[in-house]
């Protein structure tokens, strides 16, 4: 990995009242023009404070919050440093959670939304999928089945909980799949929040669509999708509004 020399890349002197978004500001720049990328360290923290006429404390704070947006990654040590990470979607999917946490969300907006998004990612995934693709969806329904019948009931949820992701993936589109598995990731603590009623509809469902993909029937998968997900829904929202936790876990 190389380090990145601070003439090179155009940084300049920070105004004491805007450090901290100007700090944050300049290095998405740097990135979005190309001038940072992934792999890439910024210059050593003496030399870049120096550079932007900022206190080191005021340049370790911009770069933690840097950190935390997901644009770099601090590493301790000899070879450490601030470093250029590639995209993931750990921002988009904490973001969606914090936005749930704090009520900006509500649970009817999770479940109506997930009913949409999905409708769509199985129209695409209907398209796009793999035959491993189909089999990995497969297999996911299988073990989630044992599992469930085993009474791990967690390891069933997490299991069903994939399967949506797998979907999203299966479209080979990185916005869809991020959007897909933020939405999982809030839907699985309202569930866990809520207690998911036990039900006998999910595996036969998930079978119902699986030979609907296999036949490349994209209409047909799409209504089995949401068929399904409105009636888990009308169960989720009914113990919602009642807040009666249950100790099963099926569904998701």
């Amino acid at each position: 990995m190389k380090e990145i020399v601070p003439s090179f890349l155009g940084f300049a002197p920070i105004a004491p009242q805007r450090a901290f978004e100007d700090i944050a500001s300049q290095v998405r720049e740097l990135v979005a023009r190309g001038k940072l990328k992934p792999g890439d360290r910024l210059p050593a923290e003496r030399e870049l404070a120096a550079k932007l006429n900022v206190s080191r404390n005021t340049l370790r704070e911009a770069l933690r919050a840097l950190e935390l947006s997901g644009m770099i990654e601090l590493r301790k040590g000899a070879t450490g440093g601030a470093f250029v990470v590639p995209g993931n979607s750990d921002v988009v999917v904490n973001g969606l959670r914090d936005l749930y946490h704090l009520g900006a969300i509500t649970p009817k907006d999770l479940t109506e939304a997930r009913i949409w998004l999905e409708g769509m990612v199985v129209r695409i995934a209907c398209e796009r999928l793999h035959a491993d693709e189909l089999d990995a969806l497969d297999a996911n329904v299988h073990a989630a089945a044992a599992a469930y019948k085993a009474g791990d009931f967690a390891e069933s949820a997490r299991l069903h909980q994939r399967f949506h992701t797998l979907l999203g993936d299966a479209t080979r589109n990185p916005v869809v799949a991020i959007l897909m598995e933020g939405v999982m990731e809030v839907m699985g603590g309202f569930v866990e929040s809520i207690g998911v009623a036990d039900n006998t509809f999910t595996v036969p469902s998930r079978r119902r669509l699986l030979k609907l993909l296999r036949e490349r029937n994209a209409d047909a998968a799409a209504a089995e999708m949401v068929r399904f997900l409105e009636r888990l829904h009308a169960v989720y929202m009914e113990r919602w509004n009642n807040r009666r936790p249950a100790n099963d876990s099926q569904g998701v």
